[in-house]
C-alpha cells in the first residue's frame, strides 16, 4: 500500500510540474479522442502520412503498409516488398501515390474493386534505383514528386524526371501552388520550370534548421515549420518570425508535424508533448496529450478530415480528435476517475460534484463554456460522493454522503451531518421559504431558514424511506418516488402530522419497481419502463400521461429535464435525447455519442442554456453545445465497401471500389457482373464515413428483384442473402444520423447466372431431349399401337379366320344343305327325267306295240274298214312327232338341272349330233347301258356301240371313264 502511495504521490508531482512548466492553462472542455491501437487496425506502428478521398475513406502511410479506414472496417494493403510505407499523396488522377522503402507507386483498384500498388521504379534506369527511403510524396498540379534522400523523382505522363541533391534533400511540400523543397546545401529552393532555385530575397531562419511542414496560412502566405528553430511565416519571397506569446513549449520540443485547424489556429505535433492549439496571436489554447486521453505524446502527422475532425499519425496507432464536436469532455480531476453527480452555476463560478467531491471553477461571460481556461479546484471538505446541488432561497445546498452542508465562498458549512442528503426543496412557492425539506436516505429532513442561516429540525414524522427522487406540487403535497416500493403522496399541511399513502401497480402504476419522479411542464411525472405517468386526482390513481405519451411514447424513461426553452431532455435506458419543441412539431434528438457513458441510477441533466448543457458520466462531465451541435449537420454519406459470394470457398467480387480511388462516381456498367449460381448466397458489407458521430449512424437497405421494401433502420453494417435465385439485382443501402441527415443511396448491381440446367443450352438440350423423349414416346406408342394393331388385326384375322370359318362352315352348312337341297333336287329332278325317260321309254314301247299291231293289222285285215283303221293308226303315229318336242323340253329342263350342260357341251364339241348329245345326258344323268337302250328304244348293244363312238369322236383314251370326262368337261365349262 505504501508503494502505491508514493506512486501515486509522484505521478500527482510530475503532473504539477508539468502544468507549471506549461507556463498557460488547458480549457475545461477537452475534445471527444477516439484512440485506434495496432490492436484495432492490425498494422504496425507508426503512421506517418494520413489522407482521405471524395468519399470519406482515410489512409494511413503505416508501417506495414497503405491502412485505410472507412468508418467501420481496417484494411491494410502491403507494399510488394513488404516495407515502410513512409508518405503518401492523391494525385489529380485520382490516384494514391506512396513512398515507401526502396520503391515507389501507386494505389489503383484492379477489377474486382481492390487496391494494388503499382510501382514507378521501372520507369527510372538502374543507376537511380539505389534510394531507401522516401520520405516525402507531395502532388503538384499534374506532377507527382516523391523525394528520398539522394533524389526528387518528377513523375508526369509515365515518364520520371530525376533531380539529385546536391548534397540531401531534407524537405519537399508545397502552398499555395509553390512547390518547396529543401537541400542540406543550398537551403530552400523552388520548383521553377523544370529546375530547384534559391527563391528568398533574405531569410530570419535559424542555422541547422530543419523544415517539418509548409501548409497555407491566409490567401499569399504560409506557415513554415520546423523540427526545434521555431516557426516561420512565408509571404512571397520573405520570410518571418512567428513567435509564441508566453512561455514557449516549443524551446525543448521537437516539432514533427503542423496543420491549420481553421482559419485562425494552427495544431503542432511534438515528439514528447502531443499537440498543441495555437491562435495567429501565437498564444497557445489548449494542449492534448496522454493526460487528456492520447495514446501517447509523440504526433508525427496531423490531418484535418471533411467534418473538421483531427486525425493523428502517432508514433504508435492512431487517435482521432472530434475538434468541431460540439461535445466536449470535462475532468474536473487530474486523474479523470471520479463519477459525474450533480452540476451547477452559482455566483459566477461553475460546481461540478462527483464520486470523489466538490470542484470549482470561476466562469467569464463567454459563449461556450467548454472553452473557460484554468483548473478546477476542489472545495476543501468535501471529499466523499456528492449527490446534489441545490440552489434554495439564494443559498447554494450540497447534498452529500456525509450530509448537509451550504457552500459560501468555496467554503463548506455543515447543516446536518446525521444522514446521507440527496436533495433540497423549498416547502412555500414564495421564496425566501422558511421550511426547506431535504430529501435523505431515510426520509425527509425538514430544515428551518432564518435570515440566511439553515438549521435543522426533525425528520418528517411516520416515513422514513429514501427520497432520492422527490417534487413538490402547488398543494403542499410532496411526492417521492421509491426504487421498489412505489410512489408516496405526502399531505404537509400538517407537518406534525402528515398524511401519507403509498400508490403502487394497484393503483395505476405499472410496477412497484424502477419508478423515478419528476417535475416538468409544472406537472408531476413518474417515468416508468412503460412510458411516463401522471396522478389523476378525480379517481386518486395514476394513469398514462396522455401528453408525454404523445412525445415519449412508451419509452423507458429514466431521468427528465427541463431547460428554459421548453425543451424536455430525458435519458432512455442509456441513451441521451431531447424533445426539441422549438419548431412546428416536436422533434427528438439522440446523442448517440454519449450513449452507454452515463451513470446508471444517478443520472443527471443540467441544461444551463442552449449553449451549455452539463451531462454526468461514468468519468466526469461532459459538456453539450446544444445550439452548435444542431447546425453541425454533417452530410452523411453510405458507401458498399465489400461484396462476397459465399460458398465452399468465399470470392471477393467488389473490395470497394467501382473507379479510382477518389472518383465519387457509381458502378459502370461494364462493371456488373454475372456470377454462377455455385455463389447463390452474397455478403454485403457497407459503412459511413462520419467517423466523429459513428455511433449515431444508422442504415437500411434493399435488395430489388428480392426485398419487397426497405428494411428498418438499424446500427447493423452488413447484411447476408442466401439461396438467391437466377436474376439480376441491385443492393441499395443508405444512411442517416441521429439529426435526421439521409445520405443519397449507395447502389451494387450483379447478376446470378441460372444453374446449368437452366441455361438457354441446357434448355435447348431439354428441348431436344423432350423432342427426343417425345419422339421415342410417339415411336413407342406407335410401335405400342402398331402392336395392338397388328394384335388387334391378327385377332381381326383370327376373328375374321374364325368368322370366316364359321362363315366357311356355315357356307359349306349352307352349300352342303344347298348341295343337299340341290342333289334333292336334281336327284328329284333326275328322278323326273328319270320318269320322263321312263316315261319316253314307255312311249317307245307303245309305239313298237302299236307298230307291231300295225304290222298284224296289215296282214291281217283288207278293204274299206281296214283302211280305215290303218288311218286311225296313222294318227296315232302322228303323235310321235310330239315326242321330238318332248325331247326339246326334257333338254331345256335338263341344261336348268345340270348347269347347261349341254350348251357347254355343244361348246367344246359342236361336232356332236343330236343323238349323241342325248346319249351323253343320259349318260351325265348317270344311266345304265341298259336304261339308255330302252329310251332310245334300240338294244343294249347298240348303245354300246353308240358309246364306243362318242368316244372316239370325242377323242377320249380308253383309261379315261367315259362319265368322268364329261363331269370334268362341265366342271372346266362352268369356271370359263
Amino acid at each position: 500500500m505504501s508503494k502505491i502511495r508514493i506512486r501515486f504521490g509522484l505521478s500527482a508531482c510530475l503532473i504539477c510540474l508539468a502544468l507549471v512548466s506549461r507556463g498557460f492553462q488547458n480549457t475545461i472542455g477537452i475534445p471527444d479522442i477516439t484512440n485506434y491501437s495496432r490492436d484495432i487496425y492490425n498494422a504496425g506502428t507508426q503512421n506517418r502520412g494520413v489522407l482521405q478521398d471524395r468519399n470519406g475513406v482515410m489512409y494511413f502511410a503505416n508501417y506495414e503498409g497503405l491502412t485505410s479506414f472507412d468508418g467501420n472496417s481496417w484494411k491494410t494493403y502491403p507494399l510488394p516488398n513488404k516495407t515502410v510505407v513512409r508518405s503518401i499523396a492523391m494525385g489529380k488522377d485520382n490516384r494514391i501515390y506512396a513512398g515507401g522503402q526502396g520503391d515507389f507507386g501507386y494505389f489503383s483498384p484492379d477489377h474486382d474493386g481492390r487496391l494494388v500498388f503499382s510501382s514507378l521504379k521501372p520507369l527510372i534506369s538502374e543507376k537511380n534505383r539505389a534510394f531507401s527511403d522516401m520520405w516525402f510524396v507531395v502532388a503538384y498540379g499534374n506532377d507527382v514528386f516523391f523525394m528520398c534522400r539522394q533524389f526528387i523523382f518528377q513523375l508526369n505522363n509515365k515518364a520520371v524526371t530525376v533531380y539529385p541533391a546536391a548534397s540531401e534533400w531534407m524537405f519537399l511540400g508545397q502552398s499555395n501552388g509553390r512547390l518547396i523543397a529543401q537541400d542540406g546545401k543550398n537551403g530552400l529552393l523552388e520548383f521553377r520550370a523544370g529546375l530547384w532555385a534559391p527563391f528568398l530575397e533574405e531569410s530570419a531562419l535559424s542555422p541547422g534548421y530543419l523544415v517539418t511542414c509548409l501548409f497555407p496560412f491566409g490567401n499569399d502566405s504560409s506557415f513554415l515549420g520546423t523540427v526545434n528553430t521555431g516557426f516561420y511565416i512565408l509571404t512571397g519571397n520573405k520570410i518571418t518570425p512567428f513567435r509564441i506569446a508566453g512561455s514557449d513549449p516549443f524551446v525543448n520540443e521537437r516539432v514533427l508535424t503542423a496543420i491549420a485547424v481553421n482559419k485562425d489556429w494552427l495544431a503542432i505535433g511534438t515528439n514528447l508533448d502531443g499537440i498543441y492549439i495555437v491562435d495567429r496571436k501565437g498564444e497557445i489554447i489548449e494542449n492534448l496529450s496522454r493526460k487528456e486521453g492520447l495514446q501517447n505524446n509523440n504526433v508525427l502527422y496531423l490531418f484535418l478530415d471533411r467534418d473538421k475532425n483531427l486525425w493523428m499519425g502517432l508514433d504508435d496507432g492512431i487517435d482521432l480528435v472530434a475538434y468541431n464536436n460540439a461535445i466536449k469532455h470535462i475532468y474536473p480531476e487530474k486523474l479523470n476517475e471520479g463519477l459525474g453527480y450533480t452540476s451547477i452555476i452559482f455566483g459566477k463560478e461553475l460546481f461540478v460534484g462527483t464520486s470523489n467531491g466538490l470542484y470549482s471553477m470561476p466562469i467569464d461571460d463567454r459563449e461556450d463554456l467548454s472553452f473557460l481556461r484554468g483548473e478546477f479546484k476542489s472545495v476543501p471538505g468535501t471529499k466523499g460522493s456528492t449527490f446534489g446541488l441545490s440552489e434554495v432561497n439564494g443559498s447554494l445546498l450540497l447534498g452529500h454522503h456525509d450530509g448537509a452542508y451550504e457552500i459560501k465562498n468555496d467554503r463548506l458549512t455543515p447543516i446536518d451531518t446525521r444522514v446521507s442528503y440527496w436533495m433540497f426543496l423549498p416547502f412555500s412557492n414564495v421564496l425566501p421559504s422558511s421550511l426547506i425539506l431535504g430529501g435523505a436516505d431515510n426520509g425527509i429532513e425538514l430544515l428551518h431558514f432564518d435570515r440566511g442561516r439553515i438549521t435543522p429540525e426533525a425528520g418528517l414524522p411516520g416515513y422514513s424511506a429514501s427520497s432520492q427522487y422527490m417534487a413538490m406540487d402547488n398543494n403542499s403535497t410532496v411526492w417521492v418516488a421509491h426504487s421498489y416500493r412505489g410512489v408516496y403522496r405526502i399531505d404537509l399541511n400538517d407537518t406534525l402530522h402528515p398524511r401519507i399513502k403509498l400508490y403502487t401497480e394497484q393503483n395505476g402504476l405499472p410496477s412497484n419497481l424502477k419508478n423515478h419522479l419528476f417535475k416538468v411542464r409544472n406537472r408531476i411525472v413518474i417515468t416508468t419502463e412503460k412510458g411516463v405517468y401522471e396522478y389523476d386526482p378525480v379517481t386518486d390513481s395514476f394513469e398514462v400521461s396522455n401528453y408525454f405519451m404523445g412525445l415519449l411514447g412508451e419509452r423507458n424513461i429514466r431521468y427528465l429535464r427541463e431547460d428554459a426553452a421548453g425543451n424536455i431532455w430525458f435519458i432512455e435506458d442509456k441513451s441521451l435525447g431531447v424533445v426539441d419543441l422549438s419548431g412546428a412539431q416536436p422533434e427528438i434528438i439522440y446523442f448517440p455519442e454519449l450513449s452507454g457513458k452515463m451513470v446508471a441510477d444517478m443520472e443527471h441533466i443540467n441544461p444551463y442554456d442552449r449553449h451549455n448543457v452539463f451531462v454526468g458520466a461514468e468519468k466526469g462531465f461532459y459538456l453539450i453545445n446544444y445550439e452548435e451541435y444542431r447546425k453541425n449537420r454533417y452530410p452523411v454519406q453510405a458507401r458498399i465497401r465489400m461484396v462476397k459470394a459465399l460458398g465452399k470457398t468465399d470470392s471477393l467480387l467488389f473490395g470497394g471500389y467501382f473507379q479510382e480511388v477518389n472518383d465519387s462516381g457509381g458502378q459502370p456498367a461494364d462493371a456488373v457482373y454475372s456470377i454462377s449460381n455455385n455463389w447463390s448466397s452474397l455478403h454485403f458489407e457497407f459503412s459511413s464515413p462520419l467517423y466523429a458521430a459513428q455511433n449515431s449512424i444508422q442504415y437500411s437497405y434493399l435488395l430489388t428483384g428480392f426485398d419487397k421494401d426497405w428494411s428498418s433502420w438499424s446500427r447493423k453494417t452488413e447484411k447476408e442473402y442466401t439461396n438467391l435465385p437466377a436474376g439480376t439485382y441491385t443492393f441499395q443501402v443508405k444512411s442517416k444520423s441521429n439529426l435526421g441527415n439521409e445520405s443519397a443511396i449507395t447502389e451494387y448491381s450483379f447478376g446470378i447466372l441460372p444453374p446449368w440446367y437452366q441455361t438457354g443450352w441446357a434448355y435447348l438440350l431439354y428441348t431436344c431431349i423432350f423432342g427426343g423423349l417425345a419422339y421415342l414416346l410417339i415411336y413407342w406408342q406407335r410401335r405400342i399401337f402398331l402392336r395392338q394393331q397388328a394384335r388387334h388385326e391378327e385377332e381381326q384375322r383370327r376373328l375374321q379366320y374364325l368368322h370366316q370359318l364359321e362363315m366357311e362352315k356355315s357356307e359349306k352348312e349352307i352349300v352342303k344343305l344347298k348341295n343337299e337341297k340341290l342333289e334333292s333336287e336334281i336327284e328329284h329332278k333326275n328322278t323326273e327325267l328319270a320318269s320322263a325317260a321312263m316315261h319316253l321309254v314307255q312311249k317307245g314301247e307303245l309305239l313298237g306295240n302299236i307298230r307291231e299291231e300295225l304290222m298284224r293289222m296289215k296282214r291281217g285285215v283288207n278293204g274299206d274298214g281296214a283302211a280305215e283303221e290303218y288311218k286311225k293308226m296313222l294318227r296315232i303315229l302322228g303323235e310321235e312327232n310330239k315326242m321330238d318336242k318332248d325331247w326339246e323340253q326334257f333338254a331345256i329342263h335338263f341344261d336348268k338341272v345340270h348347269s347347261d350342260f349341254l350348251q357347254i357341251l355343244k361348246s367344246a364339241h359342236p361336232q356332236l349330233s343330236a343323238h349323241e348329245l342325248k346319249l351323253c345326258a343320259y349318260l351325265r344323268m348317270n344311266l345304265s347301258s341298259k336304261e339308255i337302250a330302252q329310251l332310245e328304244n334300240i338294244s343294249v348293244r347298240g348303245v354300246e356301240i353308240s358309246r364306243y363312238r362318242l368316244r372316239k369322236k370325242l377323242r377320249i383314251p380308253t383309261e379315261i371313264n367315259l362319265f368322268d370326262f364329261l363331269m370334268e368337261l362341265h366342271t372346266r365349262g362352268k369356271t370359263l
